[in-house]
C-alpha cells in the first residue's frame, strides 16, 4: 500500500539550514557575469527541497531514529500536495522511505512521523551533495533528461483550516467550474492581511513555478515590509530573491508607462491621449478647466508625432504642454503634476524587462501613499499591463482548469479605488480569458463598491477579516442577508481576532438553507 503525503510538514529553519547548499547550486549554474538584462538563476525551494529529498533517499545506510524523531517542523507550514506527485514521484517517494525504514519501529502512517522523515532525508541529502565533489557530479552527470510538467497546474490554495472544524480551507483559483481568479481582501490595520497576502503568494507559486505554465507576479508594497533586507527569508516562500525588488527612488523601473502607437491610425492616438489627460488630473484629485485638458491632450498628440508613434515621455509631454501655455513660468495644476512625474524619474524610457515573464516586488514606501507619485507608479504599470494582455492569445485550457498567467497584488487598495480608474477595471475585464488574477486588499470593505465599479460582483473571492466599521450595505450585497442572518454575520465579523476571516458558503447559497458565511483560521507564514 502506497504512504499518503498528506498533511506533511516543512523542516523548521529551512530557509537557513539549507541556504549554502542553494548558493553553491546557483553559483555552479549561473555565469559569472550576466549578459545584457539577463536575470541571474535563483533555485525555487521546492525544487531544493526536491532534490534534497531525492538525493537523501538514494543514499543507502542505516537511518537513525533519534534524528528522525528530533527533527523540528514549521507549524502550520506544509507542503502542497503537488509537491509529491510533480513529475509523478509519488510512488518512488513511498517505496524508497519504505525501503529505508523498512526495520524500524516508526509508524509510517502517522503524517507527523512522516513529516519528519522526510526532512530527515532532506537534510542528509544536504550534507551529501555539500560533500566533496557530490554536487559538481549530480549537476553535470551525463544521461539525465529534466522533465517538465505537461499540463496546467491546478491552482488549490490552502489558506488554513475552517474555525469550526479541522477541515483544510482552500481556495479553487483557476477550475473551469469558477467564472474568474479575482480576490479582494478587507482588514483593519492588525488583522492578519499582511500574512493572508504571502500565504496566497506561497501557495500560488509553490504549485506553478517548476511546472510549464508558472504564474508570475507583481506586488506593490506600500509598507516596504516584503522589500526590507531584513525580512529576506520571506522571499523565498514565494521562489524569488532580491532581484525582484525594484525600488524606483533608486532607479527608473525598467519599463516604459506609455503605450507604443507605432503603424497605428492617429484616431487611437487621439482616444488615449484624452484618457491619458483624465487619468493625469485623477492622480491629484485635480479639477481642470476644459481648456487644460484639451491642451494636455494636444500636447500628448503631437509628442506622439514627433516620436512616429513610439512611446514617448513625461518630460516630452510636459515641454508641449508648457509650449501652449500663455505664460510657461506660472504653473498651473496640469504642469505642477507634470514636473512631479518628470522630476521623480520612476519610469525608463523603454522596456528593459518583462512584466509578465517575471515576478516583481515595487517598493512603495518612500512615497506618501495618497499622492500622485505613488499613484502613478500603480495605475501606469497596470495600464501597462493592459497593453501586454491584449497581445496575448487567450489562456490555455484543459477539460479540468485554466491557465493563470499573472497575478498582481495591490495593497492599500483604497488609495487606487477612490477614483475611476480604468486600468485597473479593464484588467479585471481582460483577466477573464487572458490567464490575470487580481488581488487587492484593503482596510475597509466598504472601500470595494463605488459609483464607477462594483469590485464585490467582481471578485469570486471576497475574504473579510477584522473591521474597523462594518457596513450593513455592504453586508447585505454581499452574502444577500437581513434581518437575523444579517445581525449574525456582523456578529462574526466583530468577533474575527489576527489571522482569521469569514467567506461567503457557496454551497449554503445553492442549498438555501444554513449558515451564509465559514471562518478561516489562516496558516501562518511571515
Amino acid at each position: 500500500m502506497p504512504l499518503q503525503f498528506g498533511d506533511i510538514y516543512v523542516p523548521e529553519n529551512f530557509n537557513t539550514e539549507f541556504a549554502p547548499l542553494k548558493d553553491k547550486i546557483e553559483s555552479l549554474i549561473n555565469l559569472s557575469r550576466s549578459a545584457g538584462n539577463e536575470r541571474r538563476y535563483a533555485i525555487p525551494n521546492n525544487k531544493l527541497m526536491r532534490i534534497c529529498l531525492l538525493v537523501g533517499l538514494s543514499t543507502p545506510g542505516k537511518r537513525d531514529e533519534d534524528i528522525v524523531e528530533t527533527m523540528k517542523l514549521q507549524t502550520g507550514n506544509r507542503f502542497v500536495p503537488s509537491f509529491f506527485t510533480h513529475q509523478e514521484l509519488s510512488p518512488l517517494y513511498s517505496a524508497l522511505i519504505k525501503l529505508r525504514y523498512h526495520d524500524s519501529s516508526l509508524d509510517l502512517s502517522n503524517n507527523r512521523v512522516l513529516s519528519r522523515i522526510i526532512g530527515a532525508e532532506m537534510y542528509r541529502g544536504r550534507d551529501t551533495l555539500l560533500s566533496d565533489n557530490n554536487l559538481e557530479n549530480y549537476l553535470f552527470s551525463q544521461g539525465g533528461r529534466a522533465a517538465l510538467a505537461k499540463d496546467i497546474p491546478a491552482l488549490n490554495l490552502l489558506i488554513g483550516n475552517y474555525g469550526d472544524a479541522e477541515m483544510e480551507a482552500t481556495l479553487d483559483i483557476n477550475s473551469r467550474a469558477i467564472t474568474n481568479a479575482q480576490i479582494i481582501i478587507a482588514g483593519a490595520t492588525g488583522s492578519g492581511k499582511t500574512n493572508l497576502l504571502a500565504v496566497l503568494m506561497q501557495q500560488i507559486r509553490a504549485l506553478s513555478s517548476e511546472s510549464s505554465y508558472p504564474v508570475n507576479f507583481l506586488l506593490f508594497d506600500y509598507k516596504g515590509e516584503f522589500s526590507d533586507i531584513q525580512n529576506n527569508h520571506w522571499l523565498s516562500n514565494f521562489d524569488v530573491d532580491r532581484s525582484c525588488i525594484l525600488d524606483p527612488i533608486e532607479r527608473p523601473l525598467p519599463f516604459t508607462p506609455f503605450k507604443d502607437f507605432t503603424g497605428r491610425p492617429i484616431n487611437e492616438i487621439n482616444l488615449y491621449s484624452t484618457e491619458m489627460a483624465s487619468a493625469l488630473a485623477s492622480l491629484d484629485r485635480l479639477s481642470p478647466s476644459s481648456n487644460m485638458s484639451n491642451r494636455l491632450s494636444e500636447a500628448i498628440v503631437e509628442c506622439y508625432k514627433r516620436t512616429n508613434g513610439a512611446p514617448i515621455t513625461f518630460t516630452d509631454m510636459l515641454k508641449e504642454y508648457q509650449s501652449r501655455m500663455k505664460d510657461p513660468d506660472k504653473d498651473d495644476s496640469i504642469s505642477s503634476i507634470l514636473k512631479q512625474l518628470d522630476r521623480a524619474n520612476i519610469f525608463d524610457i523603454e522596456d528593459k524587462a518583462d512584466l509578465v515573464g517575471d515576478s516583481f516586488i515595487v517598493k512603495m514606501d518612500g512615497y506618501p501613499k495618497d499622492g500622485p507619485i505613488a499613484k502613478a507608479i500603480v495605475y501606469f504599470l497596470m495600464s501597462k499591463l493592459n497593453n501586454i494582455y491584449e497581445q496575448l492569445d487567450k489562456q490555455a485550457v484543459n477539460d479540468d482548469v485554466v491557465q493563470i498567467r499573472h497575478f498582481s497584488i495591490i495593497d492599500e487598495a483604497h488609495y487606487m479605488l477612490s477614483f475611476d480608474n480604468r486600468p485597473l477595471r479593464n484588467l479585471i475585464a481582460v483577466g477573464r480569458n487572458k490567464g490575470l488574477s487580481i488581488i487587492l486588499a484593503t482596510q475597509n470593505m466598504a472601500d470595494f463598491k463605488n459609483k464607477g465599479f462594483d469590485f464585490y460582483a467582481n471578485a469570486q473571492y471576497p475574504l473579510i477579516m477584522k473591521q474597523q466599521t462594518i457596513d450593513d450595505k455592504v453586508i447585505k450585497d454581499l452574502f444577500g442577508v437581513s434581518g437575523t442572518e444579517l445581525h449574525e454575520i456582523r456578529t462574526a465579523i466583530a468577533g474575527l481576532q489576527k489571522g482569521e476571516l469569514i467567506i461567503k458558503d457557496q454551497m449554503a447559497f445553492a442549498l438555501g438553507m444554513g449558515r451564509k458565511y465559514k471562518k478561516i483560521n489562516v496558516n501562518h507564514l511571515i
